[in-house]
């Protein structure tokens, strides 16, 4: 079948999906107690490809891979913290390193980083109100660290992909534009993360066309646009919002946006890589397998494969 989107195949793209539609990795007592293998397995059954790693997943590089590889799936990425803003390079650094390592032996070439100095994310106050606004200085200690180890992972044959991320210093378009500018396009590139745009009050869209050379790396994340306007309202924190339900998957008649001309965005910019499907919901309301098959559905419907 011809592909309905331009210059986005099989070929060029692979379809993964995170596992915090199974489980939260952010808030671990969001959680219905699905194991490692069966959230994997259900993966598979949904017709993706890869993922990314979770909490649950095995330490072991070894033991990981045969269970992917018994599935069918590859790892779309590991996720590293950075913390350059509030003074931990070293500490960064060292761990971004370690999952370089892991990331080399489960095979995979994308590894996904968010600065979250100061982040509110995390803490149970409003995520709007709370969020750092990064100092002159800051911005310096970010864009130096990214490219710094940036080039770590350009040394190794991989990608180093930046997150931008509600609750913290870089959550808009303009944050995403100054980063961009502020970093090496050999050693920094965008991982675009259309749900966190949305919900921060931007039209991934646009984001897409001004830095689709950049863009390497895609998780697709719907929001429920009442969900968010009432985080906002009434000054929720991060985890209020997921338990309101304000993410949802792509071909969820609830969410808020329309995916397909951001992946011909992409596609007419050439993009190889992850298209990765990422709600964090709580499976207790959400049923997990139903909404994977779902956003499947709605990617073999969008991209025509």
């Amino acid at each position: 079948m011809t592909s309905i989107v331009p210059d986005l195949s099989p070929d060029k793209v692979s379809l993964g999906v995170t596992p915090t539609l199974w489980w939260n990795d952010d808030f671990p007592l969001i959680d219905i107690g699905i194991p490692f293998e069966q959230c994997v397995s259900e993966m598979a059954l949904a017709g993706f490809q890869g993922c990314s790693i979770g909490h649950k997943y095995p330490a072991d590089p070894a033991v990981l891979k045969k269970a992917l590889d018994l599935r069918g799936l590859k790892v779309s990425e590991p996720w590293v913290s950075t913390y350059f803003t509030i003074g931990e390079k070293g500490r960064t650094v060292e761990n971004f390193k370690r999952q370089l390592e892991f990331l080399e032996k489960v095979g995979g070439k994308d590894i996904v980083v968010a600065e979250f100095g100061r982040s509110s994310h995390l803490q149970p106050i409003p995520v709007f109100k709370h969020r750092p606004e990064f100092t002159d200085e800051e911005w310096g200690l970010l864009t130096a660290g990214l490219n710094e180890i940036g080039k770590l992972a350009a040394d190794k044959g991989m990608r180093l992909c930046y997150h931008h991320h509600m609750g913290t210093g870089v959550q808009t378009a303009e944050h995403v534009d100054r980063l961009m500018a502020g970093t090496n396009p050999d050693h920094v590139h965008l991982l675009l993360d259309t749900g966190h745009l949305r919900f921060a009050g931007d039209d991934p869209l646009t984001t897409a066309k001004k830095h689709k050379q950049r863009i390497k790396h895609v998780h697709l994340k719907n929001v429920r646009q009442p969900m968010v306007d009432k985080v906002k309202s009434d000054h929720l924190s991060f985890q209020e919002g997921i338990l309101e339900g304000v993410f949802t998957v792509p071909g969820d008649p609830e969410g808020a946006i329309d995916f397909k001309p951001i992946l011909s965005t992409l596609g007419e910019a050439g993009y190889e890589g992850w298209l990765v499907v990422e709600a964090e919901q709580n499976p207790a309301t959400a049923h997990p397998l139903t909404y994977a098959k779902m956003a499947r559905g709605h990617l073999t419907e969008v991209l025509g494969w």
